[in-house]
């Protein structure tokens, strides 16, 4: 069900190997002629050239995660310039997604600015779906096809992580513009976004919701809005929403295999916060054609790129 999607197949694309044959002298042979753009060869594991990965522990929960960083190419050209960075969730798959999506958007010219790309991982020794459903949502209400003893609810407790642990750590160690800090989510992810725009809405300049689950809980996220609206006039962030054109119920038609109305509910979010009139606020959603929940994501991705990092001056 879309409840439970976590876009495994494109996971995928985040190649992993294993060496059966080289004894371990010969890996770091190997790895020491690799020239720079090639890959190790010899049996080794497919690397995401030009990325790093860390581990960022969180005191509070005990639980490590890892976040892994791509550079853009004139870092080490430009030592006296500072980048936007771009925070994705999920980041098995979609950092090394995102991370090409990006570089060839620049192959003919120009058309998004160099960014720092950092992807939020999950924790250590936990799959992917056991993460995102405790970190990723807001209330611990769970869904009615969740396992009996699966967590929900901790999206304040680890968008706190995010906030006191992952930002400090990349600004400590890359020259990051930190007025400049953007979000992407995908599904649960997007939720995730949502709840921090709504809850702690200065950590990110400008956020790319993408499918994202506002169907959870009973619609939670629309009391959150009303209840920001509240307590604000204004909403100072860009905001990117896109959803693919099957993410809707049509009984009867085998393209729109889904039992939420994420069209729908993505169109309502974004009137409420239209009719707000706060200043600051940017906002644009696209329903992408012939597009589900899984197949929509480079798609979203690409237009999301496009709408929060355009290159100055580019096409």
């Amino acid at each position: 069900m879309i409840r439970h999607m976590v876009l495994a197949g494109l996971a995928g694309l985040f190649i992993a190997g294993c060496n059966d044959s080289a004894t371990g002298a010969d890996a770091a042979g190997q790895a020491a002629k690799t020239p720079p753009g090639a890959q190790r060869g010899g049996g080794q594991p497919y690397e995401v050239s030009g990325s790093e990965v860390w581990d960022v522990p969180d005191p509070v929960s005990g639980r490590t995660y890892q976040v892994f960083v791509a550079l853009p190419a004139s870092y080490g050209a430009e030592p006296g310039r500072r980048y936007p960075v771009l925070y994705v969730t999920d980041a098995d798959y979609a950092f090394p997604v995102i991370k090409q999506i990006a570089r060839r958007l620049n192959v003919e010219k120009p058309t998004v600015e160099e960014f720092i790309l950092v992807g939020l991982s999950y924790a250590k020794g936990e799959g992917g779906m056991e993460s995102r459903r405790r970190d990723y949502t807001p209330t611990a209400a769970g869904t009615t096809d969740s396992p009996q003893d699966a967590v929900h609810g901790q999206a304040d407790a680890y968008a706190t992580y995010i906030r006191d642990r992952v930002l400090p750590f990349v600004a400590a160690r890359y020259r990051s513009d930190e007025a400049r800090r953007y979000f992407l989510g995908h599904s649960y992810g997007a939720l995730l976004g949502m709840h921090i725009l709504l809850r702690q809405p200065d950590l990110f300049r400008g956020y790319v919701l993408g499918s994202p689950s506002f169907w959870y809980d009973h619609h939670v996220m629309k009391g959150q809005e009303a209840a920001y609206a509240a307590r604000h006039d204004d909403m100072p962030a860009q905001v990117y929403m896109y959803v693919g054109e099957y993410e809707e119920r049509r009984p009867g038609d085998p393209r729109f295999s889904t039992s939420v109305d994420m069209v729908t509910d993505m169109k309502a979010m974004e009137r409420s916060l239209r009719a707000r009139n706060f200043p600051s606020l940017q906002i644009r959603s696209e329903v992408l054609g012939d597009e589900d929940h899984v197949s929509v994501a480079p798609r979203g991705f690409t237009h999301g790129l496009k709408y929060l990092l355009p290159a100055p001056g580019g096409g």
